[in-house]
C-alpha cells in the first residue's frame, strides 16, 4: 500500500517551521527521522495533508552540556547520541538505553526528539526521560513551553503536544552525587524488537557509599512508563546491599498492572519487571563500588 497524497514542505529555520504549523493546524504532520511515521503513511493509518521536513533546520540539531543539564535538540540522531562523549560522562543511563533502540539503521536514521513525541509505552528515550525527571521544551508562534517528562506523555502515542507546536529540545537534569551508577535491562522477543519490558535505574550515593538518591522507572507495563517512587523509599539511606536492593524490586510488581497482549501475559509482564528491576539495580549497584 501507498500513502495518501499530501503536500511537502521543506523549511530551513524554526521560523519558517512553526509558521508552517499555525497555518495547517492539526492537517500537518513534522517528519524526521520517519522511522514509524512513514511506515504509518504506507498503511494509510496516518493520513497528513501537510509534511514538514524539519532535516535541514540546523537549530534543531546538537548537544550541549548547559551547567547541570544534558541539553539534545530533538532532531539530533539516535546514532550521534550514541557516539556522543558528552551523553556517556554526563548521562550514561541514556547512552545504555540508547543501544537497545532498534538497530543500527534505524538510530541512523531515528531522532531524539521522535521517539520522544511518538511516545511508546515500551521506547527507551522515553523511559529514561521519564526516569530521570527530563524537560521536554516546545515552541510555537505563541511562545515556549518547558514541560516535565512525568506531564508529557499522556498514554500510549499520545503527548502533551499541541497541534501547532514543534518538539525543540530535551533536557536532562545531571546528577551529582559523589558517586553514580546506571543499568538498563529489558526483555525482547528478539534483538532490536520493541521491549515487552524495560526497566532503567539509577542510583547515587554520597561519600560514605550511602544511597542518596534513587529512581527506577518501567516501561512496557502500562500506556506511559512509570517511574516507582517506591524503590526510592526502600533504598535512600541504605547502604544498597544485595537484601535492600531485592525489596526494591520486589517492591516495583505491586505498583504494575500491566494488560495481557498478543506479546505476553499480564503476569508475565509482572514477574518479569520485578526481576530485571533487580538486575537493573545490581548493575547500578556494581558501577558505584566498582
Amino acid at each position: 500500500m501507498k500513502a495518501a497524497a499530501f503536500d511537502y514542505k521543506r523549511p530551513d529555520t524554526l521560523e519558517a517551521v512553526l509558521a508552517e504549523l499555525a497555518e495547517v493546524g492539526d492537517e500537518g504532520l513534522i517528519i524526521a527521522g520517519g522511522q514509524t511515521l512513514v511506515p504509518l503513511m504506507a498503511m494509510r493509518l496516518v493520513r497528513p495533508s501537510l509534511l514538514i521536513d524539519i532535516n535541514h533546520v540546523s537549530e534543531l540539531s546538537g548537544i550541549k552540556i548547559d551547567g547541570d543539564m544534558l541539553v539534545i535538540k530533538a532532531c539530533t540522531r539516535q546514532v550521534l547520541s550514541e557516539q556522543s562523549n558528552d551523553i556517556s560522562e554526563a548521562m550514561p543511563l541514556l547512552a545504555k538505553g540508547l543501544r537497545h533502540v532498534g538497530h543500527t539503521q534505524t538510530r541512523n536514521r531515528g531522532t531524539v526528539g521522535g521517539s520522544l513525541a511518538n511516545a511508546d509505552p515500551s521506547a527507551e528515550i522515553p523511559i529514561v526521560a521519564q526516569n530521570l525527571d527530563a524537560i521536554l521544551v516546545s515552541e510555537s508562534a505563541k511562545g515556549e513551553r518547558n514541560i516535565d517528562a512525568s506531564d508529557f506523555f499522556f498514554s500510549a502515542m499520545d503527548t502533551a503536544l499541541e497541534d501547532d507546536e514543534c518538539l525543540k529540545e530535551v533536557r536532562f537534569p545531571i546528577w551529582r552525587d559523589q558517586k553514580v551508577g546506571t543499568g538498563f535491562q529489558e526483555v525482547s522477543i528478539r534483538a532490536s524488537d520493541y521491549a515487552i519490558v524495560a526497566a532503567a535505574a539509577q542510583l547515587g550515593t554520597d561519600s560514605k557509599g550511602i544511597c542518596s538518591r534513587a529512581a527506577v522507572t518501567v516501561g512496557g507495563c502500562a500506556p506511559v512508563a512509570k517511574k516507582i517512587k517506591a524503590v526510592s523509599d526502600v533504598l535512600v539511606g541504605s547502604d544498597l546491599s544485595d537484601a535492600a536492593l531485592k525489596e526494591a524490586a520486589h517492591s516495583v510488581i505491586g505498583k504494575l498492572d500491566p494488560e495481557s497482549d498478543v506479546h505476553a501475559t499480564a503476569a508475565y509482564r509482572k514477574r518479569v519487571a520485578g526481576q530485571i528491576v533487580e538486575r537493573s539495580l545490581f548493575e547500578a549497584r556494581a558501577e558505584v563500588f566498582g
